[in-house]
């Protein structure tokens, strides 16, 4: 297979980025006691969201890991509730007008203001009941296998916010949860295709968030030299749908947001 049949929804951003370990986020969360009711998800009603253009899948199977992301969008300082549902309505309108999907492409959204909001419908309903998952859009080979979280912003050479990355250590401990996955099974997007997402920042912090997310289960924490990606392949022939129809970039339209 060639790299651009690996391309989805964000293309590889130029340059490389020098992290030292001193630049790791403070782990902000890690004294944080686990609720097993999870965090508060604004759900695609609240915030807005358009219909699907035809139903939401719902697969029978649980997801056998987790898929963070970034945006790519602007790192503004606006964390408000408002920000947020802006966001997604802007991510679900570039999702199914400019790349013909059927509805926001990733299950779940972080706002650069900690707020999680549900993304491709029927999402929030499925992780409540811990048994089935939302066929999604967010990555070629693993969107009938994975759950996808968007992070607002760019981390590249910034660190997300220390209540963004909390909440994403609430957010994946609560799907681990529910779904009776180890730690170790959170991933970035550039593990299975070929991209810069979820920035170099946030993917160095990736090993941080599974200890995070062991501790808060009381599970054990992870070994390093054991977390290799799976192969994508399988999945991948079971995953024609739903796919971007062009190459586009890791960004949203600046029209699109305020």
């Amino acid at each position: 297979m060639t790299p651009s049949a690996l391309h989805t929804r964000r293309s590889v951003l130029t340059g490389a980025f020098t992290l030292a370990a001193t630049t790791a986020l403070p782990l902000a969360s890690a004294g944080r006691a686990y609720s097993a009711t999870g965090p508060d998800v604004i759900a695609c009603a609240t915030w807005g969201a358009r219909a699907p253009s035809e139903p939401v899948v719902v697969l029978a199977n649980r997801p056998e890991r987790i898929i963070v992301h970034h945006t790519a969008t602007a790192n503004v300082t606006d964390y408000s509730r408002q920000r947020a549902f802006a966001l997604a309505r802007a991510i679900q309108t570039y999702h199914m007008d400019a790349q013909g999907w059927i509805d926001t492409g990733q299950h779940f959204t972080i706002s650069r203001g900690a707020f999680v909001l549900e993304g491709r419908h029927n999402s929030l309903t499925e992780l409540r009941t811990g048994t089935r998952q939302v066929r999604a859009a967010h990555c070629i080979g693993q969107n009938t296998i994975s759950i996808g979280i968007e992070n607002e912003g760019t981390y590249t050479s910034q660190a997300p916010p220390a209540a963004q990355f909390a909440m994403l250590t609430d957010l994946c401990a609560h799907i681990c949860d529910q779904y009776n996955l180890p730690a170790s099974e959170i991933y970035g997007h550039r593990d299975f295709n070929a991209t810069s997402c979820p920035g170099d920042h946030l993917y160095a912090l990736l090993p941080a968030l599974r200890n995070n997310v062991a501790a808060r289960l009381n599970t054990p924490v992870p070994n390093p030299q054991a977390h290799t990606k799976p192969d994508p392949l399988g999945d991948l022939l079971r995953d024609a749908s739903d796919q971007p129809n062009t190459a586009y970039t890791e960004y949203l339209p600046a029209n699109l947001l305020p």
